[in-house]
């Protein structure tokens, strides 16, 4: 068990605590490992050394989850391994799809021993945010990356974490007033876009944030992710956006957004600007995301369809 202490408002620790009660009962050996910073998961992750057919059960957010996986991808590992989830973050947004809800729902999981392939896109990008730049790194997506508005407004967000899910609302309505201008340039499967964009949501599973349907029609597993470009827009252009988008994912209906499946994709801008991958504002363009079909098992309820 990988536990994030930090996520949700510092409720890591007492929900692994539960976990391993209900473990314990079910007769269930657990070893726990817990991160103390930022990253530190995925260190953990790679270096820990699990006994065949362990389970890897992250306690904490959508960020946790894909430490956790690239870890397991450094260490060499992640095809062989099977991965499960505690929602113990925020939004919980790959939870949220798949019907975990709750510490019992976790636990029943792992206990029925479901699993699905599910697709992950290796990403590689600059570590830092703009004004912070580092060395290239790789992280592995299993969620959604995010480039332009919705990054400025979880960026936002951040600072008001007090407020808990509603910060991620109030970001966005920051972000729009804002209507800061972003030129970018995207290849995609070999077909390139040069404009002006509000924002790009790049998902793999259908939720994000704070469980907004970003992508209606994505698929955890059919070897491509989601990608929904925001052209530039005015405000009110952008307010009706974002409405049709809380209106159960209707903003891809909208006539300043497109819609696209995709394999590989990049995208450059004329300087550095910040990308979220799962949740997490932690580097900066040039982009290059492939995707990796069905490149990890991750356990199910055993209600859901696969």
């Amino acid at each position: 068990m990988f536990v994030n202490p930090y996520s949700g408002r510092k409720k890591g620790d007492r929900i692994a605590q539960q976990i391993c009660e209900r473990f314990e009962q079910a007769n269930v050996a657990t070893t726990v490992h817990r991160s103390t910073s930022p990253g530190h998961l995925v260190q953990l992750a790679r270096e820990a050394d699990a006994p065949l057919g362990a389970v890897l059960l992250v306690v904490g957010g959508d960020g946790s989850l894909s430490e956790v996986i690239t870890g397991r991808f450094e260490r060499g590992t992640a095809k062989e391994d099977v991965f499960a989830i505690a929602p113990g973050g925020t939004g919980n947004s790959q939870a949220h799809d798949l019907g975990i809800h709750t510490i019992d729902d976790a636990v029943n999981t792992v206990l029925a021993g479901r699993v699905q392939s599910l697709d992950v896109g290796q990403v590689t990008l600059t570590e830092g945010l703009p004004g912070d730049e580092r060395g290239r790194i790789v992280r592995y997506s299993h969620n959604l990356v995010t480039w332009g508005l919705g990054v400025d407004s979880t960026i936002k967000a951040e600072r008001m974490r007090w407020m808990g899910p509603l910060r991620y609302d109030v970001g966005i309505v920051m972000a729009i007033l804002a209507n800061q201008r972003r030129t970018a340039v995207l290849e995609m499967d070999g077909v390139r876009l040069e404009d002006d964009f509000t924002l790009l949501l790049i998902q793999n599973s259908q939720t994000g944030g704070s469980r907004l349907p970003l992508a209606p029609g994505a698929s955890l597993d059919d070897s491509r992710m989601d990608i929904g470009i925001l052209k530039s827009m005015s405000r009110r252009q952008v307010f009706r956006a974002f409405s049709m988008l809380k209106a159960e994912g209707r903003h891809v209906y909208h006539s300043r957004v497109d819609y696209h499946r995709f394999e590989r994709l990049t995208i450059t801008t004329p300087k550095p600007s910040a990308i979220n991958v799962d949740g997490e504002n932690l580097g900066s363009t040039p982009l290059e995301l492939v995707v990796l079909p069905q490149a990890i098992r991750l356990m199910v309820p055993s209600e859901r369809e696969i």
